[in-house]
């Protein structure tokens, strides 16, 4: 197929490898010109870098909104466009230019999970299961009908990385097993609707932790915020703390959510949990930290005393 592709990063980056190896004619490259976004300065293979490698044009572009990108796309006479981690929505004087439409490859199994960052929400919800889908572009973003989807189990001590490395090896086949789906006339199913969900891009603020949730929840957090992803973190004593690796106590602790309270094992137990005050349930065990100037170290070196509390605010609380 002569095709176009829009991407970025190493989702993108891998994508374009698909369709090289495949031997499709790539007519055109849209990527977007490097980010200082924390999010967009990790696995950030470069797509431009692999177009140029291989003499394919590439255009930059922060939004696909200007003429020269649609006259460029018309002359090129495309079969189809190919989109994976474009940045912002296409237009449908794009989307619906080639001959069959454009092919969107995300990393969730939609309809869950649309929008930014699928696996990290994933991961802090629970989720069994998290995949790769590939859904034809409509007008609403990742809602399109679907052509193909993979899925994998998450494990008990899965951490998105552990995820990204186990989705990102799903792109190459499901890309190119979804154009020969297409090339064969194959009808994508539609998305059910009542079951979708979408969520919005993560700051900082995402990342801070809620003393008050079940420990649980939060020992899947620091999961899902594991390296190279901003980490889970809280204030201690007006500073920013990380928390790298945490676990869920195997005793019972109660009090305040948020109190250093004990050792236990290789950790130190912050109380936690919505009826913390009851001591009916266990705390988070937190195992290692990392403190506001990098230094990585494990709980018991850093928590050398007992007391005063970790804060979801700047307060200056001992």
């Amino acid at each position: 197929m002569r095709v176009a592709m829009f991407g970025y990063q190493t989702w993108g980056h891998r994508t374009l490898r698909a369709l090289i190896d495949a031997g499709h004619e790539v007519a055109l490259v849209v990527t977007h010109p490097k980010s200082d976004h924390a999010y967009e300065r990790i696995w950030a293979d470069s797509v431009a870098g692999l177009a140029e490698e291989n003499g394919l044009p590439v255009l930059l572009r922060t939004r696909p909104d200007d003429a020269e990108l649609l006259a460029e796309l018309k002359a090129a006479d495309l079969d189809l466009i190919v989109a994976n981690n474009w940045r912002t929505w296409l237009p449908p004087e794009i989307f619906e230019l080639p001959r069959h439409g454009t092919l969107n490859i995300h990393d969730s199994l939609l309809p869950s999970y649309a929008g930014f960052s699928p696996l990290i929400w994933a991961v802090i919800n629970g989720e069994p299961e998290v995949g790769v889908t590939a859904h034809m572009m409509d007008g609403e973003l990742d809602a399109g009908d679907i052509v193909l989807q993979r899925a994998i189990p998450v494990g008990p001590a899965d951490t998105t990385t552990d995820l990204f490395h186990r989705t990102v090896d799903l792109i190459a086949p499901i890309t190119t097993e979804a154009i020969g789906l297409i090339e064969t006339g194959y009808t994508p199913v539609p998305q059910d609707r009542a079951k979708a969900s979408f969520f919005h891009k993560r700051a900082k603020r995402d990342s801070l932790i809620d003393w008050t949730l079940p420990p649980a929840d939060i020992e899947r957090f620091v999961r899902a915020l594991s390296d190279p992803y901003p980490n889970a973190f809280a204030y201690h004593r007006g500073q920013e703390l990380r928390i790298t690796k945490a676990s869920v106590s195997q005793g019972h602790y109660g009090g305040t959510p948020g109190r250093i309270f004990i050792r236990e094992g290789d950790g130190v137990v912050i109380v936690a949990g919505p009826d913390a005050r009851r001591g009916q349930s266990p705390g988070l065990l937190v195992e290692r930290v990392r403190t506001a100037d990098g230094t990585d170290v494990g709980a018991h070196e850093y928590f050398k005393t007992m007391g005063g509390y970790l804060c979801s605010g700047a307060e200056r609380l001992r």
